[in-house]
């Protein structure tokens, strides 16, 4: 392990270094991301039977992991744009996160194009991100109103004018178009929302003096890579099947 000690910044610029819990829960959430598309790989090759992963117990773990990074995504903007907002920092977020989610949406339409992700975990976190500049000049109050409100919407959603497939990132129609991953608008930017007013309350401050904590050396690259983990694991994963299936032919 790796030890650092880090000052926090008064001019405005966030302090080196890496909170080592949010890492630890950035590769929690990857690890069972991996899990899951393990597991629903291995229903879309045909080892498990259809709709294993999209209802009981495993509709409800893709829920958890869904969550935990898009509340992650929300107290990461606590950490970036606390001391001020930082404008480099949020178009650089904007851009990476974007790009990862078209060349999700990509792959998916090549290789099923039956249910490619046209609105997944990725592109939701890109387009609550773009809107950070609103969200950072919100209170905590503010945060988890408009959060409940979204709440209040979801429970009340279902209206045929939102129908239309192309309107299906939104969360508010009574059916969707069939998709291997759908993260829309209502209700999971409630969740980014909540994640800030929960890294406001949490503070940068206290933020600061957490990254004085010891370093985990794997944990840390793999919190700070996690979009890039995030991107490659499934063609690993489908690659790996793939070998163990030509060679148990």
């Amino acid at each position: 392990m790796v030890t650092r000690t880090n000052p926090s910044h008064s001019d405005g610029r966030a302090a080196a270094g890496r909170v080592v819990w949010l890492d630890i829960a950035r590769v929690c959430a990857l690890g069972g991301m991996v899990i899951f598309h393990f597991v629903r790989d291995l229903e879309v090759f045909g080892l498990l039977a259809p709709g294993t992963t999209s209802q009981g117990a495993w509709a409800w773990i893709a829920r958890l992991i869904a969550g935990s990074f898009v509340g992650l995504s929300g107290i990461s903007v606590v950490l970036v744009h606390g001391r001020g907002f930082r404008v480099r920092e949020w178009l650089r977020h904007c851009v990476t996160v974007t790009a990862a989610a078209v060349a999700v949406t990509a792959a998916t339409f090549v290789a099923v194009p039956d249910r490619f992700v046209y609105f997944g975990i990725l592109h939701a976190i890109a387009t609550f991100g773009v809107l950070a500049p609103l969200w950072v000049r919100l209170s905590s109050v503010e945060l988890v109103a408009a959060a409940l409100a979204i709440l209040l919407l979801h429970g009340v959603a279902g209206r045929a004018i939102f129908d239309a497939p192309w309107m299906a990132w939104t969360g508010l129609g009574r059916s969707v178009p069939p998709t291997l991953d759908l993260i829309p608008v209502v209700p999971w930017l409630a969740i980014f929302l909540i994640g800030i007013a929960l890294g406001r309350a949490i503070g940068v401050a206290r933020f600061d003096r957490m990254r004085t904590l010891r370093e985990i050396p794997v944990v840390t690259v793999l919190g700070r890579h996690s979009l890039a983990v995030y991107v490659i694991h499934q063609p690993i994963l489908l690659a790996v099947l793939w070998c163990a299936m030509a060679l148990t032919r």
